[in-house]
């Protein structure tokens, strides 16, 4: 038992931690080689993002998240197959890196929509969850443009496909849980659609940086 308690508090240090780092960093860092913070509007969020990267930077930042949700996860799997609980442990380390998303400990706990996450732990769980959570997150996205309520409605189909297709009464809790944190998370940018203060999401590229002193 305790040595199956620290295999699950090393998947939830490793996952959280990953979690937290963002993609968005790593990516102009490493791919484009440039300082996100000095470009645009001197941030880290994806609005700073699509306007120095545009579409490129979007297909890249999206690969790139994949890869590191994929990391975390198979982390977690692989810890607990030792103790024969490899799914336990995939689905764990996906709720740990969907917190570190949500609430990332380097970003004063602001964190983005966790919807990658989300899908990607789906995937491990099993391909139809994941494929379904991915599906309709990203045609809620592609036609409404706002990240929140694509967040919002991956996580309520999240639920719904756990309940129908996880015969696993432990792995569906912690799906559920999991899509619970990123329903809250982004209640408050669907309550911004409403009141029409929400800004959609846009893929065209601004340059206007390059003239910035």
């Amino acid at each position: 038992m305790i040595v199956y308690i620290l295999l699950l508090l090393v998947t939830a240090f490793v996952a959280y931690i990953l979690g937290s780092m963002r993609t968005r960093v790593i990516a102009s860092q490493f791919i484009f080689h440039k300082n996100l913070m000095r470009l645009g509007r001197g941030n880290v969020w994806i609005s700073n993002f699509r306007r120095v990267y545009g579409i490129k930077g979007f297909l890249v930042l999206l690969l790139t998240e994949m890869a590191r949700d994929a990391i975390a996860i198979a982390f977690g799997m692989l810890l607990l197959s030792f103790k024969g609980h490899a799914t336990v442990g995939a689905v764990f380390a996906g709720f740990c890196l969907i917190m570190g998303c949500l609430w990332p400990l380097f970003y004063n706990l602001r964190g983005s929509s966790g919807i990658l996450p989300l899908a990607m732990t789906g995937l491990f769980v099993s391909p139809e969850v994941g494929l379904a959570v991915a599906g309709v997150g990203a045609a809620v996205l592609l036609f409404s443009r706002y990240i929140s309520l694509s967040g919002l409605i991956s996580g309520v189909v999240m639920i719904i496909v756990s309940v129908l297709m996880v015969d696993d009464s432990l792995t569906m809790t912690v799906c559920i849980l999991a899509s619970a944190a990123v329903i809250i998370h982004n209640l408050p940018g669907v309550r911004r659609i409403f009141r029409g203060t929400e800004v959609r999401l846009s893929t065209e590229q601004d340059l206007s940086y390059k003239f910035d002193r």
